[in-house]
């Protein structure tokens, strides 16, 4: 069965670190707020300037004033910084973020990355992306294995505009969790009651699958 938007960010979480800079994109890696673990220190940063992100306000704590890159309504955690976008631009051009997590529509085995245009469809603006990729060594993609249409979005080669070339290293879908190495994705664990066959068929690009594929596990 394929990971709900809830277990996708539960399962980018998991590689958070203790003291970590992360940045979260609009969408899925934005529900990673909700997700860090109990007494690990996290400093969640939104490129519209807010350094200290804390996770989505209750009805109590809602501040339409506060929000994030995705205009959703956020809350700051005690240490948080505002600043101005320049700033928070800065932070990311300079090498300072040490976890990025953005959406995409394709990824290939060049770790090639395209998020931010469909041709002949509404462009909104390219945002931050293309400065996330460059200033960031450690990305993780989250996305759904296959478009509405059945097409996979793991290729060979991406067909859409490039947000960034040669950038992704790791990326987790709705059915899996896969790191991209010389050429190709390896299969590094499969969503719960997705078979092997399934991934494989919903793949395009190369596919290194070892003899052991494990299930991801989630507590109740």
């Amino acid at each position: 069965m394929a990971l709900t938007r809830e277990q996708m960010a539960r399962r980018v979480a998991r590689e958070l670190h203790d003291g970590f800079y992360v940045n979260l994109g609009i969408g899925i890696p934005t529900l990673v707020a909700n997700y860090v673990p109990e007494g690990m220190e996290v400093m969640l940063q939104s490129e519209n300037g807010l350094l200290g992100m804390g996770s989505f306000p209750t009805e109590a704590e809602l501040d339409a004033d506060m929000i994030n890159a995705g205009k959703q309504t956020v809350t700051a955690r005690v240490g948080a910084s505002i600043f101005d976008s320049a700033e928070s631009f800065a932070m990311i051009r300079g090498g300072h973020v040490d976890l990025t997590v953005l959406g995409a529509f394709e990824v290939d085995v060049q770790g090639n990355i395209a998020s931010w245009m469909i041709p002949g469809k509404l462009v909104k603006g390219m945002g931050g992306a293309m400065d996330l990729v460059a200033g960031a060594d450690n990305i993780i993609v989250t996305m759904t294995h296959a478009s509405k249409n059945g097409d996979s979005k793991l290729l060979s080669h991406c067909s859409l505009p490039l947000t960034g070339a040669g950038c992704i290293k790791r990326v987790l879908t709705d059915l899996a969790y896969l790191e991209i190495e010389d050429g190709a994705f390896i299969l590094k664990e499969r969503a719960p009651g997705v078979s092997v066959e399934e991934i494989v068929a919903k793949t395009a690009g190369k596919l290194i699958v070892p003899d052991q594929v494990p299930e991801m596990h989630f507590a109740d």
